[in-house]
């Protein structure tokens, strides 16, 4: 079940903007609770391990935490609820959270291939359906999903990665077309190869890591999400690409 903590001070009416991030506690995921906070937004940082309680602590803008497995249907509509009941609307979500076990197909295990696509790709889908309505109601929303270069090339090893970076893409683009005539936007992030600790499991499975000249910053990813949610609305962002300039895995 889905528990809460709550840092700083409530939203300052409804001018202040809701972002709800899943797989905050890490990675691109907790880059985008930064620099979301940093330009003003009241952020609900989502993730399966317990944010830092003490984040912010004071600022005139909240980052509140919730724990959360978001493959789980019940506990995802439970900390929807909790999060408009706490500031009253969502405007944008970005759907960080994610996983991978890297094995050939000899290897990799049905659990684990269902949890991939648990993840990847259930969990954005449970997350839109839970903020759907409340996004038509208060007149329109942003969904940010984050995809991969595993969306759009292949490689050995991956296959149940790429099954769900594909499909999130897939589903991204249908839920544009759903979302036009009740103002939801959906834009989704494809990056490459980012410094964070998605390939720290290389090590132990005996993977070459990859070299420093093709990993990015997360921050900088999280900027593209930025300007993409922030885009006047009369554009939207449908997709971004976002390498380093040694990506291996682009074009």
């Amino acid at each position: 079940m889905a528990q809460s903590g709550v840092n700083g001070n409530p939203a300052n009416g409804a001018a202040q903007r809701v972002a709800m991030v899943t797989g905050a506690a890490s990675g691109l995921g907790a880059a985008t609770v930064e620099v979301f906070h940093e330009a003003g937004f009241t952020v609900a940082a989502l993730d399966i391990r317990a944010g830092d309680s003490n984040a912010h602590q004071g600022d005139s803008c909240a980052v509140e935490w919730w724990t959360i497995d978001v493959s789980d249907s019940d506990a995802v509509f439970e900390v929807v609820r909790q999060v408009l009941d706490r500031f009253g609307r969502i405007d944008v979500v970005v759907n960080c959270a994610g996983i991978d076990h890297t094995y050939w197909i000899e290897e990799l295990s049905v659990e684990q291939f269902d949890q991939i696509l648990s993840v990847n790709l259930r969990g954005p889908f449970l997350i839109a359906k839970a903020v759907w309505l409340a996004m038509r109601q208060q007149g329109g929303g942003h969904i940010v999903n984050v995809a991969s270069t595993a969306g759009v090339r292949t490689w050995s090893g991956a296959s149940a990665y790429h099954a769900s970076k594909f499909g999130l893409i897939g589903m991204s683009r249908g839920l544009g077309i759903e979302g036009r005539e009740a103002g939801i936007r959906v834009t989704t992030i494809i990056p490459g190869g980012m410094q964070t600790n998605f390939f720290d499991r290389f090590v132990e499975q005996g993977i070459p890591l990859p070299g420093a000249e093709s990993l990015q910053s997360p921050t900088d990813v999280a900027r593209s999400i930025l300007f993409a949610v922030t885009m006047n609305s009369h554009s939207v962002v449908q997709e971004i690409v976002v390498t380093p300039p040694n990506e291996p895995s682009w074009p």
